[in-house]
């Protein structure tokens, strides 16, 4: 991921967006399960405790409102107490509830999860599409007007439960007409948001078969073949100007109006109950177009996003910091000041405590790990400072480096305990640690805080200094002295392995020829 990736993501704070949608609560009752009944062949649950969270609609908004934006929510629902704690739920997540209607003649939509251990066991739905009458309707229409009047971006979490009513859908025609903003529409039929000016639509692989009127691939490596080389006809029936079709295990593919399609790859996860990842996706998505991310990178950002959220267990959020952890962690090689400043200030934002250290590394062995790995225990974030090529043979000698700087600091970002790596060309990391402002700086072997020279600065910007011993018998110089002698003793070996097999083939020889004699 790129710098610009992070950015847009660090953005993502100033924004307002107003979804409007089915709204729904996902209700999870936890329990175990340690016998079967006798009326049936069914286990007993022993309920321990009940977890409710807004799903459908609200899980939208709760992602958005998650990532850092302000959310408000454009929704129906009765006034049961389903739609009472529907309504808790979301305001304790943050999510503006303004723009909520209550109907006495809807009951909200709600799904019952009975979960044993991880294992869930049934569900159970309650609630029925809702039948509007004009003055639920007008009074729906004028809360979505009123909220989306300074809204950067509009939502759709159409389930087909009736909130998106004809009426609904003109308005968001209206809007769009009168003050064009990033619409992005999630809906089962698509197709109805053709004339609203819609931004981008994301159809899961059965919405967009459906859409095309063709049959579902059984075998998922086959799907993004069969949706690949059908974009223009996708965008053409949605009316949209970008189209993120999600593939679940094989990723997404971005369809934009004159530009090849884009692919992302989804990365394995095991997860046995995850849920409301398209929410997520569609959330990062249009938080991402409406800070100003081309669709590629809105693509890849909504990738992540729903990523995380896949990983996790039932109707799940991905919050700001985790999205900003994954982006970030595909791009561990920071290249300036700049993107390391930037990316430092978002980790004093969530008070995580930062540790710096700095060396050649040249040869990366169990002594650096080691190292590497006790300094990561000293903090949350671990930024290693690596001596580029010139300031290595300044400091070490002719030689020196025997791995160039690309290829050791690609070693050292692939280790997990390495959060960023960032090369200096000086012979001291002055200048990173000025920069850098560790909680904690970290040196290895036989060095005091006295005979540090680093110390007196690390202390004047609030930092301490933590001398770690080095594990012994493991130094780099050792490894390049030892294999100064290596090649005398491979040749010896080499050449006596090849005497060995020398006989070996004259044995061999000698063998054939004499069965040669005994068949003439």
């Amino acid at each position: 991921m790129s710098r610009s990736l992070a950015s847009v993501v660090a953005g993502f704070r100033d924004l307002r967006v107003v979804v409007v949608g089915d709204a729904m609560l996902d209700s999870y009752l936890h329990g175990t399960a340690s016998r079967l009944s006798r009326e049936a062949p069914v286990p007993i649950v022993s309920l321990e405790r009940r977890e409710d969270v807004p799903g459908g609609a609200g899980n939208t908004a709760v992602n958005v409102r998650s990532l850092g934006a302000h959310a408000e929510l454009v929704s129906i629902v009765g006034t049961d107490p389903e739609g009472e704690r529907l309504c808790e739920v979301l305001a304790a997540r943050g999510v503006g509830t303004r723009g909520i209607v209550k109907a006495p003649q809807v009951t909200t939509l709600a799904k019952h999860r009975i979960v044993a251990g991880d294992q869930m066991l049934v569900r159970f739905d309650t609630g029925a599409a809702a039948d509007l009458d004009d003055r639920v309707e007008e009074t729906l229409e004028r809360r979505l007007v009123e909220l989306a009047s300074d809204a950067d971006a509009i939502i759709v979490s159409d389930y087909g439960y009736g909130v998106l009513a004809p009426r609904i859908v003109e308005a968001l025609r209206a809007l769009q007409e009168a003050s064009p903003r990033v619409l992005v529409a999630d809906a089962r039929d698509l197709r109805r948001y053709r004339r609203t000016g819609v931004t981008a639509v994301k159809p899961n692989y059965a919405e967009a078969v459906r859409l095309l009127g063709e049959p579902e691939e059984r075998d998922p490596r086959l799907r993004a073949a069969q949706v690949g080389v059908r974009g223009d006809r996708i965008l053409d029936l949605c009316g949209a100007r970008m189209a993120a079709v999600t593939l679940d295990t094989e990723g997404s593919i971005l369809f934009e109006r004159g530009r090849p399609a884009y692919r992302t790859y989804a990365r394995p996860a095991s997860h046995s109950r995850a849920a409301g990842a398209g929410d997520t996706f569609v959330s990062a998505l249009a938080l991402a177009l409406a800070g100003g991310a081309t669709g590629p990178e809105a693509t890849e950002i909504a990738s992540a996003a729903a990523a995380v959220v896949v990983s996790k267990n039932g109707t799940a959020a991905c919050a700001a910091f985790e999205l900003e952890e994954y982006v970030l962690a595909t791009a561990r090689r920071i290249e300036s000041p700049e993107q390391l400043a930037e990316r430092l200030g978002s980790y004093r934002e969530q008070g995580r405590r930062i540790v710096f250290t700095n060396g050649c590394f040249d040869i990366l062995h169990r002594g650096h790990i080691t190292y590497l790995n006790r300094a990561k225990a000293l903090g949350d974030v671990l930024v290693v400072g690596i001596n580029a090529d010139e300031s290595v043979r300044r400091l070490k000698g002719d030689g020196r480096p025997v791995n160039g700087l690309e290829d050791r600091a690609q070693v050292l970002a692939a280790l997990s305990c390495v959060d960023h790596v960032v090369p200096f060309e000086e012979d001291t990391p002055e200048r990173l640690i000025r920069l850098v402002r560790p909680h904690v700086f970290v040196k290895g072997g036989d060095y005091t805080r006295e005979t540090l020279p680093e110390a007196r600065l690390v202390e004047s910007l609030g930092g301490t200094v933590q001398i770690l011993p080095y594990v012994e018998d493991r130094s780099t110089t050792g490894i390049i002295e030892r294999l100064r002698h290596v090649p005398h003793e491979v040749d010896a070996e080499a050449a006596a392995r090849g005497r060995s097999r020398g006989r070996s083939r004259a044995g061999r020889r000698s063998r054939r020829d004499r069965s040669e004699a005994v068949r003439e």
